[in-house]
């Protein structure tokens, strides 16, 4: 599978996981299709954000809400690891669904995008669009 991604949406990823260190930044992935277009700042109500997100349940049943009613769909959620790789972790590999949405990490020093399919996390590429 490949997406394509505004510039805004890797922006606003980068500001928000910036704005959290040393805590994980998470929020929600939006847009139509294969293609990304917004990027939904989310609170992260974990209890142990440091090593560790949860998305807020009201900004995620808001996303959807707004979805139903012919906004943006989500396709996906957004993550940092502040001091790790921008790779599934083995806390993100449990937490998955395989419900195939797109979940994007951003580590130490690049941002990845990934879709949780039922046999795990898969790499994508992806084309980033200028906004």
């Amino acid at each position: 599978m490949h997406i394509e991604v505004t510039s805004d949406v890797i922006a606003r990823i980068e500001a928000a996981a910036r704005a959290a260190h040393p805590r994980e930044c998470c929020g929600i992935l939006l847009g139509t299709g294969n293609r990304f277009t917004e990027a939904r700042l989310a609170a992260n109500v974990h209890p142990e954000p440091e090593t560790h997100f949860e998305i807020d349940p009201q900004a995620l049943i808001d996303a959807h809400r707004a979805a139903r009613d012919g906004g943006p769909q989500v396709l996906g959620y957004y993550h940092s690891h502040p001091t790790g790789a921008a790779e599934p972790s083995t806390t993100d590999r449990a937490m998955a669904s395989g419900d195939g949405r797109v979940w994007a990490i951003i580590g130490r020093d690049k941002l990845l995008f990934w879709q949780d399919t039922a046999d795990g996390f898969r790499a994508l590429s992806y084309l980033v669009e200028e906004s």
